[in-house]
């Protein structure tokens, strides 16, 4: 059939939104915690809230992608997404933000629906270039919506950042049901099967690695970027929430200059990308951890620090994709429990960090995150580039 161009961008367009759902918090925590008096060591919360909402949402709402017509899956859960942002946007109390960020992230899951269904309207021919169009709007939601928060609650308030979602995520739904053709399935799994092909995985060494991996390095890529809002508002800086937000466009320009990973991991390295990103994620820290005196080592550790995450989350995945040709969607949904967990004990340990230490000790702490990953690497690396072992040959399947 093909996909589209106009598709493809649709596509896109709401994994960025899907995404900006979750990290738009993120550099207008200090304003939330002042409106609604939540303490500097507990502003982590709302980020992982959003965190545990999606790592819910990977485990029990994604295998419905192998089940049911994904286009009204989608519609579904970009209107429920949307129920969420509402919550967080009329919140006059914590606990009701935190059911709103944990709606919210639960069905933000539609990211992995929109991929699955992107790669099964795509020929041969075109789908790794669409594919890597469509997370492209990953990587845009998650750092872009910075920006867009950051300006939009300088002028409104952070309650604006929320409404804007909210009236996107509805005129999503609605483009998906008038746009996209029905997802009709040629096999009709059960969901305890869906189930069962997904928690297999967690029994293979070579997905154990590359899940420890991403639990460490998005426990350090929260540990920037739920926290770095913290010591930007404060002395001597005192920033507003659109010039915090603005430290998005570095994570940006350092994420998409990630983009020939992939290329690399194609041409048969990328084990060795993973280790160098790595190495390339605990030094960003030495510059990231001079916030208080220079905001320009700052930026250079962030546009480190992002081409480093993404680097090793292309590479993941090109592995874990290679080994399970057939089941793509259930290993990169597993995949994706590991960097929800370690999104969301970065975003809370971080700001506990700052509350007790300041920014040097959020900074050690994402540095020893990053160190961890290195050694799950280190210590994994003859199973990482072992060749491509056939999903036919269950003993070789589950080989080291």
């Amino acid at each position: 059939m093909g996909l589209t161009i106009g598709r493809r961008t649709l596509f896109a367009v709401i994994c960025a939104v899907a995404v900006a759902s979750i990290y738009a918090a993120q550099p207008v925590l200090a304003q939330i915690g002042s409106d609604l008096g939540v303490p500097d060591a507990d502003l982590g919360w709302i980020v992982a809230a959003g965190q545990l909402g999606y790592l819910a949402g990977l485990a029990v709402l994604v295998p419905l992608g192998d089940m049911i017509d994904r286009r009204k899956l989608m519609a579904g859960h970009l209107l429920l997404t949307a129920v969420g942002a509402v919550l967080a946007a009329t919140a006059t109390r914590t606990w009701v933000l935190l059911v709103g960020m944990v709606v919210a992230g639960l069905f933000a899951v539609v990211v992995q629906t929109t991929v699955a269904y992107a790669a099964a309207l795509s020929t041969p021919e075109e789908r790794g270039r669409n594919l890597g169009v469509v997370t492209s709007g990953v990587v845009i939601g998650i750092l872009g919506a910075r920006v867009t928060a950051g300006a939009l609650a300088a002028v409104w308030g952070w309650r604006s950042v929320y409404v804007a979602l909210a009236v996107l995520l509805v005129a999503l739904a609605c483009l998906v049901l008038t746009t996209l053709p029905p997802d009709a399935r040629a096999d009709h799994a059960t969901y305890p099967q869906v189930l069962t092909s997904l928690g297999g995985l967690f029994r293979e060494r070579r997905f154990l690695s590359r899940g420890l991996i991403a639990f460490f390095l998005f426990a350090s890529f929260g540990a920037l970027w739920s926290g770095l809002a913290l010591p930007l508002a404060a002395a001597p800086w005192h920033l507003s929430t659109a010039q915090i937000g603005l430290f998005g466009l570095a994570g940006l320009v350092g994420a998409l200059g990630a983009a020939r990973a992939g290329r690399w991991a194609d041409a048969g390295f990328a084990s060795s990308v993973s280790g160098g990103a790595l190495v390339l994620l605990a030094a960003s820290w030495l510059a990231i951890g001079q916030a208080s005196w220079s905001l320009w080592l700052v930026v250079i550790g962030v546009v480190v620090l992002d081409f480093a995450v993404q680097a090793v989350h292309v590479s993941n995945q090109h592995l874990l994709t290679m080994t399970h040709p057939h089941r793509t969607s259930s290993v990169i949904g597993g995949y994706m429990i590991f960097y929800s967990l370690g999104s969301a004990l970065g975003a809370t340990a971080t700001t506990a960090a700052f509350a007790g230490a300041g920014w040097a000790g959020s900074s050690v702490l994402g540095a020893a995150f990053a160190a961890c990953a290195l050694v799950v690497w280190a210590s994994s690396r003859r199973v990482a580039t072992e060749p491509h072992l056939p999903l036919s040959d269950p003993r070789k399947a589950s080989r080291p």
